[in-house]
């Protein structure tokens, strides 16, 4: 299994990029194409050899102020576009980026094209609760929505949460205003009755705070609520640390308390860390694509390559494509 990485995506690349690739190949002896500027990623290899590493030249770069789709259709010769090429033409067998979210959508959208049956991918993204971690999807990549696409969005979340993490039976909520079936709005209203008829464990709408409380296993929401959720959640968890952190250095007491509970806090602070998931999968293409956070640094490249293995591992496009077959047989859905 190789997996490809787009050695020039993100605010710390190719630096990170390439130390997370190297710690990839150490930790999990997967092998890595590393996809960029090979100038410029010999520099940050400093010399050091691994069969498990090779490299693709690729001069241009996409900005994360270039327009998605232009991008892609004009800089062929860029890492993004030549490692998800690398997927089509079956030389890697995932791809890692944590540049352009919209121009890695594009990319797969163009290049490896939706798996029939899924009007659109998805972003999955992991959030830790009082019980473990939910899977929310679409965390930004579909700003408008169907009824069909949030159905869609269901049965992957449902798939991957089954697949990947392991649950036998996850649990899937539809996020709403309020638990009862009537609340809601006109998205939300009819794409509660596509989910209770579809073959999946749909336990009815959630709410924000049932987020975090684990109500359900995978919250299914447009790509404009879920980025909001997804955003105001990172900015909460900074803003309280922030706080915690000053009302801490005004009081000598509570300074000698912090140092005693340093190993909980850490523990903590490791489940609420984005770079302990790595990247969110997009889920709904022909190929396995992981989205990284532009922020990302060694540690969350690593995870993101794991996170790639893990999914080619257990045939998660495979799983995707027979189950929306099924349903499609089954007519569940205007899809």
């Amino acid at each position: 299994m190789k997996i490809a990485v787009d050695a020039m995506g993100g605010d710390h690349a190719p630096g990170e990029i390439v130390k997370g690739a190297l710690e990839a190949i150490r930790q999990f002896r997967q092998e890595v194409i590393l996809v960029g500027d090979e100038e410029l990623i010999r520099q940050e290899l400093a010399g050091e050899r691994s069969e498990s590493l090779s490299i693709v030249h690729a001069p241009e770069v996409i900005a994360m102020s270039d327009s998605p789709v232009v991008a892609v259709r004009r800089k062929k010769n860029s890492s993004l576009v030549k490692a998800v090429q690398l997927v089509r033409e079956g030389a890697a067998d995932a791809v890692v980026s944590a540049g352009n979210t919209g121009a890695v959508m594009a990319a797969g959208v163009l290049l490896l094209g939706p798996i029939p049956g899924i009007d659109r991918p998805a972003i999955a993204t992991m959030i830790p609760n009082k019980k473990g971690k939910t899977l929310l999807l679409d965390a930004g990549a579909n700003v408008d929505c169907k009824p069909a696409h949030l159905l869609q969005f269901g049965l992957m979340g449902y798939l991957y949460m089954k697949e990947i993490i392991g649950i036998e039976q996850p649990k899937v909520g539809l996020l709403s205003i309020g638990e009862e079936e009537t609340k809601g709005n006109e998205l939300t209203l009819s794409a509660f009755q596509l989910l209770r008829k579809a073959q999946i464990n749909f336990i009815g709408n959630v709410e924000g705070r049932d987020i975090f409380e684990g109500t359900a296993d995978v919250i299914v929401c447009d790509g404009f609520t879920g980025n909001i959720v997804l955003k105001a959640s990172e900015g909460m968890v900074t803003a309280l640390l922030a706080m915690a952190g000053e009302e801490i250095r005004r009081s000598l007491p509570a300074k000698i308390g912090m140092a005693m509970l340093m190993p909980a806090l850490r523990s903590f602070w490791r489940k609420l860390d984005y770079a302990e998931y790595g990247g969110a999968p997009l889920l709904g293409l022909n190929g396995i694509v992981i989205i990284c956070h532009g922020r990302s640094q060694a540690r969350a490249i690593r995870n993101a390559i794991r996170a790639g293995r893990e999914s080619v591992e257990n045939n998660l496009v495979l799983a995707i494509k027979n189950c929306i077959q099924q349903s499609l047989n089954q007519k569940v859905g205007q899809f």
